[in-house]
């Protein structure tokens, strides 16, 4: 078995404590979810945590980051081939329903940003999070609507999707679940100020 190059084994290092940081802050939520408990999990000492991460809110922003970066990649490949604007928002309601049964994402951004708030630590970084994401599906979203005719730039519109998949309350209560609040947000907006039929 080949040896791994060091920039290979800090690779592996950080996403098994990655991981092992999901596993943690779901059952532990971010506070409780202490470095060395992730450490240990992950199989590593603490100083492997911090020859890899700042510390623990560095971690989780990382995590945050590279888990909304996946959301938008998985979007373009699962949308980009969809040409009909009602079937693409059908598509889309469906994955944020599927997505929204899993809330301890959005739990954990506001646990973050409550931390950060309370210590004073809150910066560009956590300001800029998810500013990527909604762009990225906004982009696709614009396609949509007639050029320039959009309700809203790239940003809101991914906003408003990501903010129903993972911040709405309807993951816990009866009503309305989050695919038909996203399917109601998007089709009004189809309807108002899209095209009928197929988009480009």
């Amino acid at each position: 078995m080949a040896r791994l190059t060091r920039e290979q084994s800090q690779a592996r290092t950080k996403a098994k404590l990655l991981a092992s940081a999901r596993e943690v802050v779901a059952r532990e939520g971010y506070e409780g979810a202490t470095v060395e408990r992730i450490a240990e999990e992950a199989g590593f000492s603490k100083g492997a945590f911090y020859s890899n991460f700042n510390g623990k809110e560095d971690l989780f922003l990382y995590l945050l980051e590279t888990h909304a970066g996946e959301d938008v990649t998985e979007l373009e490949e699962l949308l980009g081939p969809i040409t009909d604007g009602r079937l693409l928002i059908d598509t889309l309601s469906n994955w944020s329903q599927e997505r929204s049964t899993d809330p301890s994402w959005g739990m954990l951004a506001l646990e973050l940003f409550r931390h950060a708030r309370r210590n004073a630590t809150f910066g560009e970084r956590h300001s800029n999070l998810f500013r990527a994401q909604w762009e990225g599906l906004g982009k696709i979203l614009l396609r949509l609507f007639p050029e320039g005719k959009a309700p809203a730039g790239p940003t809101a519109l991914g906003g408003i999707v990501f903010e129903l998949t993972y911040g709405a309350a309807s993951s816990f209560t009866k009503g309305p679940t989050v695919g038909e609040l996203v399917k109601v947000a998007l089709t009004s907006m189809y309807d108002a100020y899209g095209v009928k039929g197929n988009v480009s």
